[in-house]
């Protein structure tokens, strides 16, 4: 960095951050319309690219200007790691992720806007705010949740519950696993006990899930009820908010008054419109049980990987092999993780290494200490 740079070293980093997030989201883009089947989605990521590929151009401006000069940015192991995903299971399967992403890009560039005093950057922090939400609004409409981005941030779909619920089988189990190990009981003991703590760390997760999301249906099905209770009730009031809703979207007030008489003319229609635009709520996207299902299975999963060497092997190999695998296994649920964390697939991964690593120290010990005081 130039020393008459007048950005500070941890502003500069900043950017840099946000400019491997532009390069990596015209890099997934740019490949998601090239294996995408549907054209009308093909154009759709293709012009995000196109977008994206314009942002990377104004940071390495902005960069340029701050006395910051670099190659373009290769896409990241985690941009990488997503496309491979996308691969496997279709461009589909990325849309809540990518939904999040542009949300939080939306946020962060209106925090960069707030507290920039410089024009140029406060200028171009409010273009790439504007342009993120509009994208994260196009996915939005993808994936069932219109709205704001950034009220929608905890969308991940059916991979967030896979990768959560099997690093918490996994870690809770191995803490448990390496208690007994430390306690010096028998093999077949470790293994039983093994067993049990999946078991039940399944069922836990998997009633989670199940519940939390039948939470999450009976709140919306409760709202839902009220609206509709309230425009069968008081229809003019209702009708006057919708009007409101579309002043506040751009229209003249005169237009927005007969868009609002005509869609009330059609209560289903008018109540969809009302949801969306003024309660800002979508539907469930799958169906408790599903949830449940699976969010316990991943945990099972995640909670077998310390006790599977146990069914093979006897005495030190299995624990050895337990230790190894579980290992191994952290760090491959924390590189997971950087897909909704944002962190780097090396330094997410090796930060849940060192988390089993820890439960695997204090479980031992644990065991240990409780042996020797009975």
């Amino acid at each position: 960095m130039d020393a008459q740079s007048p950005h500070s070293a941890d502003e500069i980093s900043r950017w840099l951050h946000h400019w491997q997030d532009e390069a990596d989201a015209a890099f997934l883009y740019r490949h998601l319309a090239q294996i995408e089947a549907d054209p009308r989605r093909q154009q759709l990521y293709q012009r995000l690219a196109g977008v994206e590929e314009r942002h990377t151009e104004l940071w390495k401006k902005l960069l340029s200007e701050g006395g910051q000069e670099c190659e373009p940015p290769s896409p990241s192991a985690r941009a990488r790691l997503l496309l491979w995903l996308a691969r496997r299971f279709g461009p589909s399967f990325l849309l809540p992720l990518l939904f999040r992403e542009e949300g939080h890009e939306s946020r962060n560039y209106l925090a960069l806007y707030r507290r920039s005093d410089a024009d140029h950057t406060r200028e171009t922090a409010y273009i790439l705010a504007k342009e993120s939400a509009q994208h994260a609004r196009t996915l939005g409409e993808l994936v069932g949740a219109p709205g704001e981005p950034w009220h929608h941030l905890e969308s991940g779909g059916i991979l967030r519950n896979v990768v959560y619920g099997f690093n918490d089988g996994l870690t809770a189990n191995f803490g448990l696993v390496a208690g007994v190990i430390g306690a010096a009981v028998d093999i077949h003991l470790i293994l039983i006990t093994g067993l049990a703590g999946m078991l039940a760390d399944a069922l836990s997760m998997g009633s989670s899930g199940y519940l939390a999301a039948k939470s999450e249906q009976e709140v919306y099905t409760h709202e839902i009820a009220i609206e509709r209770e309230e425009l069968r009730l008081m229809p003019e009031l209702e009708e006057e908010e919708l009007s409101l809703i579309y002043v506040a979207k751009g229209m003249e007030e005169a237009e927005a008054k007969d868009l609002a008489h005509r869609v009330m003319a059609d209560p289903q229609r008018a109540l969809q419109e009302l949801i969306t635009n003024e309660l800002q709520i979508s539907p469930p996207r799958s169906s408790p049980m599903k949830e449940g299902w699976i969010t316990g299975i991943a945990t099972a999963v995640g909670a077998l990987i310390p006790v599977a060497p146990f069914f093979f092997f006897q005495g030190e190999a299995a624990i050895w092999l337990s230790f190894a695998s579980a290992m191994l296994a952290h760090f491959a649920v924390g590189a997971a993780r950087s897909v909704f964390t944002g962190l780097s697939l090396l330094r997410s991964g090796l930060e849940m290494l060192g988390v089993g690593m820890g439960v695997a120290a204090l479980g031992y010990l644990v065991g240990d200490a409780l042996v020797r005081w009975l």
